[in-house]
């Protein structure tokens, strides 16, 4: 039982790594940077 919830997570890990990458590979550095930001600017208020 314990090798069948380990291999999960392994499974489950490597597909997030893979959508990781393929999501920075196919995207532009201009929406990657966008992106990364939008944690540090969610507390901007601008009105």
């Amino acid at each position: 039982m314990i090798w069948f919830l380990f291999l999960g997570d392994m499974l489950v890990m490597a597909f997030m790594a893979a959508l990781a990458v393929w999501a920075l590979w196919g995207s532009s550095d201009k929406a990657v940077d966008q992106a990364a930001g939008i944690p540090l600017n969610d507390e901007r208020r601008d009105g």
